[in-house]
């Protein structure tokens, strides 16, 4: 079982418009209104893949009575979400069709207390004996330690499960601006190593269309994919993460994991709303990505 956080579930609504323009009013075309946030979704994608996933975090309010029971609607997902008295929060993507571009609107979401912080992780501690892998994805709500997600990757250590993500665990998977933001390194090389530096044993930076830069143990290698698409890349990332904690729990080597992520990325994109995946993509690209070796092991 694969294991999902999500702190601060949301409910995401995705608009779309013919072109996004300040300062002007907006006829909707489609509309998409379904449970999200980052974990979510990278759960959303595992079980699309056939995987035994759980989904744990927090939601409250009608907001998160709407989140739970989309969940319910999808084959294969466990609902592990712990309720706050809050009310969850909801997320607004715009989707502009003349060029693909996305903006996005994020609430801050429902203050935590420290009784309800208590009682996630108490969940979270039960859940993590289960799984072969914990993805801990997206952003903390207000009310929660700044060390929230470094108390849970030292829970799951503890445990032997490996995580992928934040705060110290096995995978860290930053986008290149974020990248530069923790580390102040514009060169993306130079950055994932100065996170290894400080506790992470491997990190994937996304680059959008670029591809995926890995660097591991076993070495750093880059990840391309054969052409570019449009379409609505906010789902792109969580695919990403989707298959870093699958390829973790399979044992599979880095080459293998880095194809399949930036292929499954791929067919995010060509998705109108994050957590769907696009077969016909996804089979398309898992064999013309490349995956070039650049260095040989480093030590840690």
């Amino acid at each position: 079982m694969i294991l999902t956080v999500t702190l601060n579930a949301a409910l995401d609504v995705t608009y779309g418009v013919d072109s996004l323009r300040p300062r002007t009013s907006h006829r909707v075309g489609a509309v998409h209104r379904r449970a999200g946030g980052k974990g979510v979704n990278v759960a959303r994608v595992l079980a699309g893949r056939g995987r035994a996933v759980t989904v744990t975090g927090l939601v409250g309010g009608p907001t998160g009575a709407l989140v739970r029971e989309d969940l319910r609607a999808v084959p294969g997902l466990r609902d592990e979400l712990v309720p706050v008295a809050g009310e969850s929060r909801r997320t607004v993507t715009v989707v502009s069709g003349d060029d693909g571009d996305a903006t996005v609107f994020n609430e801050q979401g429902p203050h935590v207390s420290s009784a309800e912080w208590r009682a996630f992780t108490g969940r979270f501690t039960a859940l993590v004996r289960e799984a072969s892998v914990v993805a801990l994805c997206g952003s903390l709500p207000p009310g929660l330690p700044s060390d929230a997600y470094a108390q849970l990757v030292g829970s799951a250590l503890e445990t032997g499960v490996p995580t992928v993500l934040d705060a110290g665990p096995d995978v860290v998977k930053p986008n290149a601006a974020e990248l530069a933001a923790a580390t102040g390194c514009e060169d993306a090389g130079a950055g994932a190593e100065r996170l290894r530096a400080l506790g992470a044993r491997s990190v994937v930076v996304s680059s959008g269309p670029g591809g995926l830069l890995a660097v591991t143990p076993d070495g750093s290698r880059r990840a391309v994919p054969p052409e570019r698409l449009a379409g609505n890349p906010t789902g792109a990332g969580d695919a990403c993460v989707a298959s870093l904690a699958a390829g973790l729990a399979d044992g599979a080597d880095w080459g293998a994991v880095l194809r399949e992520a930036v292929a499954l990325s791929a067919a995010a994109v060509a998705c109108p709303v994050a957590g769907d995946v696009d077969a016909a993509t996804y089979e398309r690209f898992r064999t013309t990505v490349t995956v070039e070796d650049l260095h040989a092991p480093q030590p840690h």
